[in-house]
């Protein structure tokens, strides 16, 4: 019977002490799943040492005040998510959210829980462009936010977020304010790699530009159109974002808490510069396509009149043929011995003269 309610009592004194709960035996053994990037508690904005197990981690969350966990995923399955939601308090459709993914930035509220979707985007480094280049690598971040908890669900090899673990760390005064100041960070995250992004764009469109308008007209239009389709794919994942984050900006219940919502707008200024350059880049774009089916166009046109000229020049020389192939009795200089060499000396002037009278007038 001791043995049974040494446990009971351990845990019974560590509570009215504040201090952290002793774990059982069994409970300390417990490992993460392999969809657990990180794990841990951070009291008053600072972690406590280790990566607990979730469950451990929540239950220690619950019990302290300025105490949350945040629980880090990356493409969880199906069971693993299952877990996570009955440990949390997730309700299904929720868990069935963080298992999809491509979804479109959002927030939403499920009961006590605020669901803030972001895009993720990364800048795939390629030699040269090509038809079927791949410019922008997109996946997503789901983040859960409750009362004592932050969820983050990644899907996808971009937005990888111990940066923002290892920054936010250092920041112990923002960490204070709770999960919000996740959510602030990893926003501000996303928000800073579409900018990074743009900066490699304005590269690559500064090469397709100089190709389109150089004298040999290097470029592809198949390359333009691809570099196109990826800015159309950005574009997507980045403009859906400012109505969402204008409402927690100016949102007043169950919102950023009043210590982080300066926070909130400076990240909400970064995403309209970011937008204004990706507009930007799809208007140029769009020029710069432009003006190749242009150019296409005017070449299409030259070769038609260097086509017309040289047939213009092949029917002279058809016309005096067919005249001297007639075989009729009576035609002039038949008799002429000089006669066959004078109609060679015809179709010959014929030639010369307008071969020059085509180029002065640009068409050969």
């Amino acid at each position: 019977m001791a043995t049974r309610l040494r446990p009971r009592l351990e845990s019974l004194v560590d509570h009215l002490l504040g201090r952290p709960a002793t774990a059982p035996a069994t409970a300390a053994r417990r490992s993460n799943p392999d969809a657990v990037v990180d794990c841990a508690v951070y009291v008053n904005g600072r972690r406590e040492p280790g990566r607990p197990h979730y469950a451990d981690a929540y239950a220690r969350s619950r019990r302290g005040r300025g105490t949350f966990v945040w629980l880090g995923l990356h493409d969880p399955g199906p069971a693993v998510m299952a877990a996570v939601g009955r440990t949390f308090g997730l309700d299904e459709l929720t868990v069935e959210q963080a298992l999809a993914d491509g979804h479109r930035p959002t927030v939403q509220r499920h009961g006590e829980v605020t669901l803030l979707v972001l895009r993720t985007a990364a800048y795939v480094e390629h030699a040269e462009l090509t038809a079927t280049s791949e410019v922008i690598d997109t996946g997503d971040v789901m983040v859960f936010l409750g009362d004592r908890f932050v969820i983050t669900v990644r899907h996808g090899a971009s937005g990888a977020l111990a940066p923002v673990r290892d920054d936010v760390q250092r920041r112990p005064a923002v960490l204070a304010e709770g999960p919000w100041a996740v959510a602030y960070a990893v926003t501000g995250r996303m928000v800073d790699l579409y900018l990074e992004v743009a900066d490699h764009l304005e590269k690559d469109l500064e090469r397709v530009e100089e190709s389109v308008f150089a004298p040999d007209h290097r470029a592809d239009i198949q390359q333009i159109y691809q570099l196109k389709r990826e800015v159309v794919e950005f574009k997507r994942a980045v403009l859906p974002l400012q109505g969402p984050l204008r409402d927690l900006v100016t949102q007043r219940d169950d919102g950023p808490p009043p210590g982080l919502r300066r926070w909130f707008v400076d990240v909400e200024d970064r995403l309209t510069r970011a937008v204004d350059r990706i507009a930007g880049y799809d208007d140029l774009l769009n020029s710069i396509l432009q003006s190749r089916l242009t150019q296409l166009a005017v070449d299409q046109n030259n070769d038609m009149r260097k086509i017309a000229a040289w047939a213009a020049i092949a029917a002279t020389q058809t016309a005096v043929a067919g005249v001297y192939g007639m075989n009729f009795q009576h035609m002039p200089e038949l008799s002429w011995k000089y006669g066959y060499f004078g109609a060679l000396l015809v179709m010959a002037t014929l030639a010369v003269t307008l071969h020059r009278l085509f180029r002065r007038s640009g068409w050969l």
